[in-house]
């Protein structure tokens, strides 16, 4: 019989290994840009669902991020205590915790702005290659969505 019935098993043929190093190390390169606005790439994210939409629940940010409430609500209270975000209940319903954007985390938008045009210039792809990649994990991402 061989070996043969094993290389399923083989790194090399895994296509989930490229993807959590690649993930990993987008995370990484971002870091120092990210340090200097004081943010980790999880809070960066959160940040840029916020200043396009300024108010969401939490729902739906974990929805939009891929995030549980559980991984999000310390992210949120640390986003608060830098005066970036407020968290308040809803009018309509209490139940619903809302997140708005404050004029200071607004503020911070303008220093984010150098950020996706260094992180381009690290991930060594042509516009056409970005682009199909793009497209390929948003239809894995979409397939596999809850």
């Amino acid at each position: 019989m061989g070996d043969n019935k094993y290389d399923c098993l083989k790194l090399e043929n895994q296509l989930c290994f490229p993807l959590y190093a690649c993930a990993k190390e987008v995370v990484r390169a971002y870091k120092p840009y990210l340090s200097k606005l004081d943010l980790t790439y999880t809070q960066y994210i959160t940040m840029m669902v916020l200043w396009e939409r300024k108010q969401m629940n939490v729902k739906e940010i974990g929805e939009c991020l891929y995030l549980d409430s559980g991984t999000l609500t310390p992210l949120l209270k640390k986003l608060e205590s830098k005066g970036y975000i407020k968290r308040h209940r809803s009018e309509k319903d209490e139940r619903n915790l809302l997140i708005s954007i404050t004029p200071y985390g607004m503020k911070l938008r303008d220093k984010a702005l150098a950020v996706p045009e260094r992180m381009s210039e690290c991930l060594c792809l042509s516009s056409d290659e970005s682009k199909e990649l793009y497209r390929l994990l948003y239809k894995f991402l979409d397939n596999n969505r809850k």
